[in-house]
């Protein structure tokens, strides 16, 4: 791997550290700017690095550092209600850079990238709320009401913007 390759594989990484902690109580689980990094992280670094950021994010949080939503951090955040999605970014992150080849610098098709944030977050989403279900013994009908609905349109914004972002990102670094 390349000095370069680690530098932008740190700063993903650091910008996911960045946007975790900035979260909105929303019930259980709250609205976080972490996902969106994580879309970042996949869109710009691909299928292998990006995940790569996410697993150094999650290291992170995971030994005490105020990563993740809230400021909060420690081992014990992932076997929480909310642990599911925090490991569920991880495939997210694997889909969403399944849609762009390494040094890519425009979108081909344009529908790819979006589409497979989308796909990305629908993993999440099973992850997180199987995971939310197993620690509540909630229903899946009352799981989805709380976990899923109220955090499609903020993820859709989120989706939109990081595509977005995603290409002119991309063509400064691989140029």
């Amino acid at each position: 791997m390349k000095t370069k390759d680690m530098t932008i594989i740190a700063v993903m990484a650091a910008l996911i550290c960045v946007a975790g902690p900035l979260s909105i109580a929303a019930g259980p689980i709250p609205l976080s700017l972490a996902s969106f990094a994580v879309y970042l992280a996949g869109a710009v670094l691909g299928a292998k690095r990006g995940p790569l950021a996410v697993a150094i994010y999650l290291l992170i949080g995971m030994v005490g550092v105020p990563v993740f939503s809230g400021f909060s951090g420690g081992i014990q955040k992932l076997a929480s209600v909310t642990g599911g999605y925090l490991i569920g970014y991880l495939p997210c992150a694997w889909l969403t850079g399944l849609a762009v080849k390494p040094e890519q610098t425009e979108a081909q098709p344009k529908w790819k990238l979006p589409a497979m944030m989308v796909a990305g977050t629908a993993v999440l989403y099973i992850v997180g709320t199987a995971w939310f279900m197993i620690q509540t013994r909630n229903s899946l009908a009352a799981s989805m009401g709380m976990c899923v609905v109220p955090f499609l349109p903020g993820d859709a914004i989120k989706i939109v913007a990081a595509a977005l972002l995603a290409w002119p990102i991309r063509k400064a670094i691989y140029r």
